[in-house]
């Protein structure tokens, strides 16, 4: 293992991460604020940990994420797949474990875009016979 950090990118709606992963005692630094301060829900905070914990590197690596774009939950979300993607690119051997478990999936859902004469993507407005 090295001491210099590892990159990689994750995606998830509008929201785009890039996490920085090195050895260490287990830091993070989102968007230079810590974890549970930058997301104040703990659902959102332990989306992010979820690759770690389930492989059982949670104090292991030192983590410097810079995220942007979406919203709180498509954040969350970027930087998961972003820690997966590190983590199975530091160690190769829980690249299936990671797999398996559906972390190294970009989800493909995006918002679907409005249509012109329509208020939404599919809400139409009221049909007026006459």
């Amino acid at each position: 293992m090295t001491s210099k950090w590892v990159h990689g990118i994750g995606s998830r709606k509008t929201a785009v991460a890039r996490v920085y992963m090195k050895p260490g005692k287990g830091s993070w630094a989102v968007n230079g604020r810590l974890l549970h301060d930058y997301f104040s829900r703990e659902k959102l905070a332990k989306t992010c940990e979820e690759p770690l914990a389930m492989t059982g590197n949670g104090g292991r690596f030192d983590l410097k994420v810079t995220v942007r774009g979406g919203g709180l939950s498509g954040q969350a979300d970027a930087i998961q797949l972003g820690v997966a993607r590190v983590l199975a690119k530091i160690e190769p051997e829980l690249k299936d474990v990671l797999r398996r478990s559906g972390l190294l999936t970009r989800d493909p859902r995006m918002v679907e875009r409005k249509k012109y004469g329509q208020p939404k993507a599919r809400k139409r407005f009221q049909f007026s016979k006459r």
